[in-house]
């Protein structure tokens, strides 16, 4: 089975600024996202405050040590200015030495958890922003000092208010993966059940569904995830959650369904069988996304930043169809139009995203191995033509198209013969003058079937003689 590695839509800001801050923030995500997709990547989310640049917050980010000190003192004294300082030390915290300076402070977190459970609404909500800016720091240290507030913010997800929700949901999605500690606490403290709980009653609320996936995906991510979480996902509701929200909504964005396509990736390359998945209609509704992705794809209105839903869900299909019995893959595996969607991903990001290529043949390999029904769409569709042409691309691309096309040759005869007809031979006599030995034995390996498969072919062979002879 394949196993690889592993936003806000939001501005805090309001005025003419809004848009500006909403178009950084995108390129910010984007970034996040390349690298997610690139490699295993635990991320951290930030939520901008609202109100930050209302006049009472004076305090500035880059603070010293004495500011932090003050402010925390007037914090501890219960009056009207509470909230404003609270405000105040929320901005401050963004700066990663006054993070470590506050929780050095005797009971400042604990001054933070006591506001959070407490009856005074502004102020849970202020601490409660102190708390997320506090679960951003690069500091472990800073993460762990944050533990006692975990059960109160696992509480709220159960809240009626949705930003408030939203705001502990991302402050738990990045604390858990900062300490071993910290996700055995929110495990035992019951975090899995109160997402899938969070999902089901704010379901219509897409800006909660993202944090939801990416609070998950960050659990998904622990080294023993395949043990101790998994398998508590699965027994719940979340994977038929997070299967329902995989299409893009077209006026929120691509956000939750990313976030929902990644655990589902993780979901799938932790498990061996992926049973369960497969019961769900999972494959089914991976397939059928990714054939709807490919006609925007195709005609040139996709959504910038498709890409990063696509990867997610080719990976998706890739490990299901490696678990899907060989019985079941033309029922599992949907329509035979994802072979087509998956050549027209392979064309239009081979150059720009050779890594996205490289995972689309992948999958046509676990499609046309044991299928016949996948191998004679591919001849139908007329796509065996782009597929030879795309030999001779390096990056891993060329030798899982020569398997694919090994897997054509294998299943009938007839398919042989119309392999030589679009001019795969040709094709393999220039594969054979490669440096590549993987790429060479392969070739080989096919020129075999082919032979063996007709007489026909053997009389055609005769132009690749020349080639062939330099191998005795």
């Amino acid at each position: 089975m394949w196993r690889l590695n592993k936003v806000r839509h939001k501005a805090g800001r309001q005025g003419g600024g809004l848009e500006e801050l909403r178009l950084k923030r995108r390129e910010h995500e984007k970034a996040l996202r390349q690298a997610r997709r690139d490699r295993q990547l635990v991320s951290k989310r930030l939520l901008l405050n609202e109100d930050e640049d209302q006049t009472e917050i004076t305090m500035d980010t880059a603070s010293g040590e004495q500011d932090i000190i003050s402010t925390f003192n007037k914090i501890q004294h219960n009056g009207p200015e509470r909230e404003a300082q609270l405000k105040a030390l929320s901005k401050a915290l963004r700066d990663p030495s006054a993070q470590l300076t506050f929780v050095k402070l005797e009971n400042s977190v604990h001054l933070l958890v006591g506001l959070l459970s407490g009856s005074d609404a502004q102020c849970r909500l202020q601490a409660a922003r102190c708390l997320h800016e506090l679960s951003h720091s690069p500091h472990t240290d800073v993460a762990a000092a944050c533990l006692p507030a975990t059960s109160y913010l696992i509480t709220y997800l159960s809240g009626q208010s949705a930003k408030f929700t939203e705001l502990c949901l991302y402050t738990l999605g990045n604390l858990c993966p900062d300490s071993d500690v910290i996700r055995e606490k929110v495990l035992a403290q019951g975090i899995i059940p109160a997402l899938a709980n969070c999902i089901e009653n704010q379901r219509h609320n897409l800006a909660v569904v993202e944090a939801v996936g990416f609070t998950l995906s960050q659990l998904l991510q622990a080294k023993d995830a395949a043990v101790k979480i998994v398998p508590m996902v699965l027994a719940s509701s979340l994977s038929s959650h997070l299967l329902s929200v995989l299409t893009p909504d077209p006026k929120f964005g691509l956000g939750p369904a990313i976030e929902s396509a990644w655990c589902l990736h993780y979901l799938t390359c932790s498990t061996e069988s992926n049973g369960e998945l497969l019961a769900r209609g999972a494959l089914l509704r991976c397939s059928s996304l990714l054939v709807s992705l490919s006609g925007a794809v195709a005609e040139g209105t996709e959504e910038e930043g498709m890409e990063l839903l696509i990867c997610p869900v080719v990976r998706c299909v890739g490990n299901l169809l490696s678990s899907c019995p060989v019985g079941d893959l033309n029922t599992h595996g949907g329509d035979i139009h994802i072979v087509a969607s998956l050549c027209i991903f392979l064309q239009t990001y081979i150059q720009s995203q050779p890594a996205l290529a490289r995972e689309c043949s992948w999958v046509l390999n676990n499609l046309t191995a044991h299928s016949s029904t996948f191998c004679s769409a591919l001849l139908s569709l007329n796509l065996v033509s782009g597929l030879i042409q795309l030999l001779p691309f390096s990056q891993g691309i060329n030798t899982m198209i020569i398997r694919v096309l090994g897997n054509i040759a294998h299943k009938k005869k007839e398919f042989c013969v119309q392999l030589v007809q679009l001019g795969l031979l040709s094709a393999l006599c220039a594969t054979l003058k490669m440096a590549d030995h993987e790429m060479v034995t392969l070739s080989l390996e096919v020129l075999f079937i082919l032979v063996v498969s007709s007489p026909q072919i053997v009389i055609v062979m005769f132009g690749c003689a020349e080639v062939l002879m330099g191998f005795l």
